[in-house]
């Protein structure tokens, strides 16, 4: 089994749909993205498709987060224990109704507004462990790993961090402001999304890879990254177009 964990999609769908075809998905391996699905792309619904066909497991961006809020669905614990029931039933939506963090547009016609809400409320938390994650193995040099959308708090497991922290760390208030992972001296990896580069982002430990950022700007024209940890390997498509600015 493979867990491919993909990057910041924003609304990507064709790009999405062809790393699916290039990663070639067996029935055991598991497709988890890392949070912002949906908004400043061009066809979040389509995303919303080629994550449902795939299988695909998800954890909360910033952008999600900020959706379930509005509507009292999201959790407040960084273990997401406290979820939510289930919502089914929504009255016609606007489009604010769907809008991200900062006010981020996310173009969805009418009709499938509330179908957005309801798979967004399917999330998988604010991270996701290779424990919680059914038949998934450890990196490929034997240590744990850990999903997250930003980031996790200086000295702290991602269990302990605050949900806020999770999705939408990328600085940390301290001497220099650097990011959290140029200062994250655990022994597993974290591998998060949130800020973008235009190469992976990578922090490594006595030559161990420790932390791994895979927001590599798809939607700004960039690349939609995924990694393995079980194979230590990435696989990447380019974007079609710039869909929104920096």
């Amino acid at each position: 089994m493979a867990t491919w964990i993909v990057g910041d999609i924003h609304g990507c769908s064709v790009e999405l749909a062809e790393l699916v075809e290039k990663l070639g998905l067996g029935s055991e391996d598991c497709l988890l993205s890392v949070g912002d699905l949906f908004h400043r792309g061009p066809d979040p619904a389509g995303v919303m498709d080629v994550l449902k066909e795939s299988g695909a497991r998800f954890i909360l961006g910033n952008h999600e987060l900020r959706v379930l809020d509005r509507f009292q669905l999201g959790p407040k614990r960084a273990d997401a224990s406290d979820r939510p029931a289930l919502r089914t039933d929504f009255p016609p939506l606007e489009t604010e109704d769907l809008a991200g963090d900062g006010r981020r547009v996310c173009e969805v016609v009418p009709e499938r507004r509330a179908e957005i809400v309801r798979f967004l409320q399917t999330h998988s938390g604010f991270f996701a462990e290779h424990t919680d994650v059914p038949g998934a193995g450890m990196t490929r040099d034997g240590r744990g790993w850990c999903a997250v959308h930003a980031g996790i708090e200086q000295g702290k497991a991602p269990r302990d961090t605050h949900p806020e922290n999770l999705v939408s760390v990328r600085r940390l208030r301290t001497k220099g402001n650097p990011f959290w992972y140029e200062v994250y001296s655990g022994s597993n990896l974290i591998i998060f999304g949130h800020t973008p580069g235009k190469l992976p982002r990578q922090r490594r430990i006595d030559g161990k890879l420790v932390a791994l950022g895979i927001d590599t700007g798809c939607v700004y024209g960039g690349k939609l990254t995924a990694y393995s940890p079980e194979l230590d390997e990435f696989v990447q498509v380019p974007a079609k177009a710039a869909y929104a600015k920096v």
